[in-house]
């Protein structure tokens, strides 16, 4: 899951980088925080060095995403629109949050824990690269994004605490997170803001 997670949020925010015209190094920069940030986040918050400091393997696996994207700019006019990097991106939503539910299960977290450590390892990446961007984090004000990364956390916990095998909980857990999104991109679903709220009243 966590190999998934890295070529595909290394290529989603990339590609981000080239729409905003970064050079290479900048684009190398933007996709691998996407990729190690949140996982980074997750490894701190259990108190263990990150993976990226601790395998080669991590950072040649991001890298190929990084190249991902910048042969799909050549290829095509608008690589971070286009079904592939909408799909990845969904695939590596589902595949951090099921790599953090897991750690934060081993870890011996709460039902809290575990769905507040797999969405931070699923949507930290990219709230980081936003940031690189100069710009709000997108998960805050719009999309149905952070919230898929939730439901499947739960679902994680569901599975595990009615006595699922491990396998089957994280089995569960990506086919809710990438399901809801897809779902999510296709309906273009949001989440209502407190001024939707207040002109229904009104």
């Amino acid at each position: 899951m966590n190999t998934i997670g890295l070529v595909a949020f290394a290529l989603v925010g990339s590609s981000k980088a080239i729409r905003e015209e970064f050079d290479l190094f900048g684009v190398a920069v933007v996709g691998l925080a996407m990729a190690f940030a949140g996982g980074t986040t997750r490894d701190l918050l259990v108190a263990r060095v990150p993976l990226v400091l601790q395998s080669p393997i991590e950072i040649s696996l991001a890298l190929l995403g990084v190249g991902l994207a910048v042969s799909l700019n050549a290829l095509l006019s608008s690589p971070e629109t286009h079904p592939v990097t909408l799909v990845s991106d969904a695939i590596g939503l589902a595949a951090f949050t099921t790599a953090g539910a897991i750690v934060a299960t081993e870890t011996g977290l709460s039902a809290f824990g575990i769905v507040a450590v797999g969405t931070i390892n699923a949507v930290g990446g990219g709230a980081f690269a936003d940031i690189l961007l100069d710009r709000s984090p997108f998960i805050l004000f719009e999309d149905f994004y952070a919230s898929c990364a939730v439901l499947g956390g739960t679902a994680y916990w569901l599975v595990e605490t009615i006595g699922g095998a491990g396998g089957t909980a994280a089995v569960i857990c990506a086919v809710v997170t990438v399901g809801t999104r897809l779902v999510a991109v296709i309906y273009n679903w949001d989440l209502p803001t407190a001024q939707n709220i207040g002109t229904q009243r009104d």
